[in-house]
């Protein structure tokens, strides 16, 4: 006899400064993750909007503001455009593997130069070598870190120039939280390039959609996530795919945005930043 599934408890974080939209106050729901169905709680739950960070799975649940929205790349339909199409053959001798979740001072030193450049400041700044371990390897789920390196020229790996902590669902990868050289001449559009070979490597492994975490119409920060076809967001009736007229259109109000690298941070959009840090605003037990 199988024991039940228990089901899980919820909690509901104090109010804090939106880090999206200026003048707004967030609010996450959120619950652990932990035991036997893990990860049948994760996919389940992220099929419905949640996010995980670490142990924790949590969405958004703002008071009179729905801006953030849930979005997932359809990966064995993806169209890439003149530009990514360019993205993908000046990065094509990067070397991707496939590490498991075990964070390494190499990894965090990148880290490090890519928050010194691309969030000066922001919530992740200060974060010590102990924390970036917490947040790669403290996962429940089926994870691993994706990491980019130049080509090898002697018996040693190449240096490393980007990494992905990536969860595996069974019906797509989710992007926990990538980065990568932000001051790499040679190499523009690493984030970018980062989130096209994940929808390659969704496609190859017959999964359907590559998970980018949330959108919100209005904050430079999080557009570069529309400029991916076809792509479906979130709304009350489930997922839908978004029109080919509205998102030309998005699309177009993006050009003459300065073109970065990765996932989340203000400031002009930055092509692959991540959501915002889930773990600092959300207590154990609330």
């Amino acid at each position: 006899m199988t024991a039940p599934v228990r089901f899980p408890r919820f909690f509901v974080t104090t109010p804090a400064p939106c880090p999206y939209l200026e003048g707004r106050v967030e609010r996450k729901v959120f619950t652990e993750l932990k035991g036997d169905h893990a990860d049948q709680l994760n996919e389940a739950l992220g099929r419905i909007g949640f996010r995980r960070s670490q142990t924790v799975a949590y969405r958004p649940s703002c008071v009179d503001c729905n801006a953030c929205v849930s979005v997932r790349i359809v990966a064995d339909e993806f169209a890439a455009s003149t530009t990514q199409r360019r993205n993908l053959r000046r990065n094509s001798d990067l070397v991707a593997t496939e590490c498991r979740p075990w964070a390494t001072e190499e990894q965090f030193e990148l880290l490090q130069r890519y928050l010194g450049v691309r969030h000066p400041g922001g919530g992740m700044a200060s974060m010590e070598e102990v924390d970036y371990a917490d947040m790669v390897e403290h996962t429940p789920v089926s994870s691993y870190v994706i990491e980019y390196r130049e080509p090898s020229s002697g018996s040693e790996p190449g240096r490393l120039v980007g990494a992905c902590l990536t969860d595996r669902q069974g019906d797509g990868l989710s992007m926990i939280y990538s980065f990568y050289d932000p001051e790499h001449e040679a190499r523009s559009g690493l984030g970018n390039y980062i989130i096209l070979d994940h929808i390659r490597r969704a496609a190859e492994q017959g999964l359907p959609h590559v998970y980018l975490g949330y959108w919100v119409e209005g904050s430079d920060r999080m557009r570069y996530k529309i400029r991916y076809r076809p792509i479906e967001r979130l709304t009350r009736d489930g997922w839908q795919r978004m029109s080919k007229e509205e998102q030309s259109a998005l699309i177009s109000n993006t050009v003459g945005a300065t073109d970065g690298n990765a996932k989340a941070q203000a400031g002009p959009a930055k092509e692959g930043e991540p959501d915002s840090y889930a773990p600092q605003s959300m207590p154990a037990n609330e």
